[in-house]
């Protein structure tokens, strides 16, 4: 048998009842060894990975539906699907299954699977059992009817007698016709038998008997008969509610009565499944997998079928950009899109590609503009599910829109993104649920990962200019007019003026919203969020919500400089240090006192990264300026490990310095001993021992001479950086550390040696461990009363 390749998608059926999609390939049918018979392979088109390998079974039931449909199950609980690109496809795979199982492809299913156990059941029961019979069709056997239908549930095998039996017959026709006549006669007792009937046939899962069931002739029937649950005491009204409250609304006139017809189905089929049937118990959950299925398959058919209709949609957009339209009208057309781009998730991926950029070609972000900028609430709702959909499907579609909007607009307020960013900031909700959903599209929009699109490399810098030239200040604009600065203009001495913090709730939600995409942009931008925190003092402005009686707010602020922090860059340390924003986080810190929170924790974590991360700048700025207001914090050792940071890299520094010294003395000694080579190597050593007892004092001098005038020029700011950088030490000290350090050398008054030999620095440093608990270097707490 040669292969058979046709373009499919599989599809598994989860415990939610839901169809799955696994992946798109092409399927062949073809002898496997290893299974022993002809089989099902589906192969990926991407990788050529195998995504389905399924033997056909003499005895698995298969269902072919829809023409572009083939659905089985390979076990129990455990149902797969085949759609077809092509009805050719379909056909030639179907008759490949009919032949291995000796069936006529006309038919549109074929045998359910019989196991042992019931083989051996049904070999022990009279010939005769083997058929289902039908009771006739009248109102005095009605009970018998319910009790078959109830019974065969539990066998597949009777499940499939029966389906086949309905349908030879005609007899869910003649059902429903016996309906009818017990309402008129209000024989209670026969429709609550037709109750359990209809729910019978439903659950037994046969697609043939759905399609006569919710044909436009018996639907309203079937409904009927479901209203009358013998558990309730009066009927429930659904075909009141299908005919006279859900009102079919033609946003623009359908003239596919085709299509009519499958819309008006799958919604009342949608109803039957969703409302008026209970939830399926364990197990029954399985009885109405074909139901699900016939669902998902119809709205992929009437998205196919709308979105070939270009006169249509052309028309649907006129009227949903035109200014004469009138708001009532407009609000159905933005429903129906909603509506329409919801049913398109059901569809392949190539074919929802398709229907986005057709939807893109019509010109949806447009009118997504105009419908974004309106008044009505749930107008706006409806779009920003639509703009969802739109951004899932394609950033870089809608930044590429928006990034012409300052060509054709003067103001930037009506700017798709800033009116996305305002409808997140006037959210009514008091969860802000309509917020989170916004914030989230936003951080898809300005994410660089999704920017690298090899045919456009200039997405990134281009969009994220942009968006810090025109929106950015919109969206910090909340966070700026609820954070009051403090007085630049007051001596230090003056108690600090009081921030304006928000103790509103949903403020503070908003805040922190917006906080938590401010970190993100830290994370992700580079020079475009630094240079706008430089230019506006934002770290400054987030700060003050460290005084939030919201710990979450006040958390998201701490995070935020975290996040500056773990940079590790030293611009921001340059900023942080100048306008001495650790105050506030410090501030918090003593505030909390001895609680032992979440707050604490995490302020703790701040100063502990600094440390292990040993960032030089901000360790001196720390010690120098707070360690007399944190040294009382002996519950945790970090406050301690920064001072020894400081101290070491302060002993460090004064090494470095006096070995530089000497290393200039030692290049005079080799001069001269390059002269007197020809001396013996003892005089030459003797020499040397004598030039060092002779000349010392004047090093020594010269030494303390340079370290009083560094001294003096830095004991008037002991948080600047010094004025120039040592020159490199021969023990590795970093010259741009030394330089970030504000504190004087501390210099030992011990001899110096000439040259600096490895057993020399073990011998220095215990001698500095030792003086280590002796020194207290300089402190200038600077916190505010």
């Amino acid at each position: 048998m040669s292969d058979t390749r046709r373009r499919v998608k599989v599809y598994t059926l989860n415990e939610d009842r839901q169809w799955d999609d696994r992946g798109t390939g092409h399927v062949s049918s073809t002898y496997v060894e290893r299974l022993k018979g002809i089989s099902l392979l589906v192969r990926a088109e991407s990788d050529g990975s195998l995504l389905l390998e399924s033997k056909i079974s003499p005895n698995t039931a298969y269902q072919k539906q829809q023409d572009t449909l083939i659905v089985w199950s390979e076990a129990e609980n455990y149902d797969l699907a085949l759609s077809f690109q092509e009805k050719a496809g379909c056909d030639e795979i179907w008759e490949k299954i009919c032949q291995v199982q000796g069936k006529d492809p006309s038919l549109e299913i074929t045998q359910d699977p019989i196991d042992e156990s019931e083989e051996e059941r049904f070999e022990e029961m009279p010939e005769t059992s083997h058929l289902v019979e039908l009771p006739a069709c009248e109102l005095a056997r009605l009970e018998e009817i319910a009790d078959l239908v109830t019974s065969v549930l539990s066998s597949p095998i009777r499940r499939e007698k029966l389906a086949l039996a309905l349908m030879s017959e005609g007899y869910i026709k003649k059902l429903l016709q016996l309906f009818r006549t017990c309402e008129d006669q209000d024989n209670r007792e026969g429709l609550h038998h037709l109750y359990e009937i209809v729910r019978g046939v439903l659950f037994l899962n046969k697609a043939t008997l759905f399609e006569v069931m919710f044909s436009d002739d018996c639907i309203m029937d079937v409904v009927g008969c479901l209203e009358y649950d013998p558990a309730l005491v009066q009927p429930k009204r659904h075909r009141e509610f299908l005919t006279k409250t859900a009102k079919f609304k033609e946003v623009i006139p359908i003239t596919d009565s085709e299509l009519r017809q499958k819309i008006h189905q799958t919604y009342r089929v949608q109803y039957i499944q969703d409302i008026i049937l209970p939830t399926p118990s364990v197990f029954e959950e399985n009885f109405l997998s074909t139901l699900t299925s016939f669902i998902f398959f119809n709205k992929v058919e009437i998205v196919s079928m709308l979105q070939e209709d270009e006169k249509f949609l052309t028309e649907v957009f006129a009227q949903l950009t035109d200014e004469a339209t009138e708001e009532g009208k407009r609000r159905e057309l933005v429903n129906f899109f909603k509506e329409f781009c919801a049913f398109s998730q059901t569809l392949q991926p190539q074919n929802r590609d398709a229907f986005f950029k057709t939807l893109a070609n019509l010109g949806i972000l447009p009118a997504l503009e105009i419908i974004m900028g309106m008044d009505d609430l749930q107008v706006r709702a409806a779009a920003t599910d639509i703009f969802s959909y739109l951004v899932e499907f394609s950033p870089s579609m809608v930044r590429e829109f928006v990034m012409q909007e300052p060509q054709q607009a003067d103001d930037d307020d009506v700017l798709l993104i800033n009116l996305v960013i305002k409808q997140m900031i006037c959210d009514s909700d008091p969860e802000l649920g309509g917020a989170v959903q916004l914030m989230g599209l936003l951080r898809t929009l300005i994410d660089p990962e999704n920017m690298l699109a090899p045919t456009n490399k200039t997405e990134k810098t281009e969009f994220l200019s942009f968006f810090y030239k025109y929106c950015m200040h919109v969206l910090t604009a909340p966070l700026l007019a609820n954070t009051a600065e403090e007085r630049k203009d007051l001596p230090e001495e003056t108690t600090k003026v009081n921030p304006v913090c928000p103790d509103n709730f949903q403020t503070a939600q908003l805040l922190a919203l917006i906080l938590e995409l401010l970190t993100f942009c830290v994370e992700h931008h580079t020079y475009h969020i630094k240079n706008y925190i430089m230019n506006k003092d934002l770290l400054r402005r987030v700060l003050v919500l460290m005084n939030s009686k919201h710990t979450f707010l006040a958390l998201c602020a701490l995070r935020f400089m975290r996040r500056i922090i773990g940079l590790k860059d030293e611009y921001y340390n340059r900023y942080i240090i100048k306008g001495n924003l650790f105050e506030p986080v410090i501030n918090a810190l003593l505030d909390n006192g001895t609680r032992y929170n979440l707050l604490n924790s995490a302020i703790i974590e701040l100063f502990e990264f600094i440390k292990v991360e040993d960032i030089k700048s901000l360790i001196a700025h720390i010690v120098d300026n707070f360690y007399k207001a944190l040294e009382s914090i002996e519950y945790v050792q970090t406050f301690k490990g920064l001072k020894g940071r400081y101290e070491q890299e302060k002993d460090r520094q004064s090494r470095g310095l006096s070995r530089y010294r000497r290393d200039a003395r030692s290049l005079e000694d080799d001069e001269e001993m390059w002269f007197n080579e020809d001396e013996d190597e003892d005089e030459a050593e003797a020499a040397v021992e004598k030039r060092v007892d002779e000349e010392f004092p004047e090093t020594y001098g010269k030494y303390m001479g340079t370290k009083k005038g560094a001294a003096n020029g830095n004991n008037s700011a002991s948080n600047k950086p010094a004025s120039s950088a040592s020159p490199a030490s021969p023990i590795g000290s970093s010259g741009k550390a030394a330089a970030a350090l504000p504190s004087t050398p501390v210099v030992k008054t011990g001899l110096v040696g000439l040259v600096d030999y490895p057993d020399d620095e073990d011998e220095d440093d215990e001698e500095e461990e030792d003086e280590e608990e002796d020194m207290s270097p300089r402190k200038r707490p600077r916190l505010g009363s």
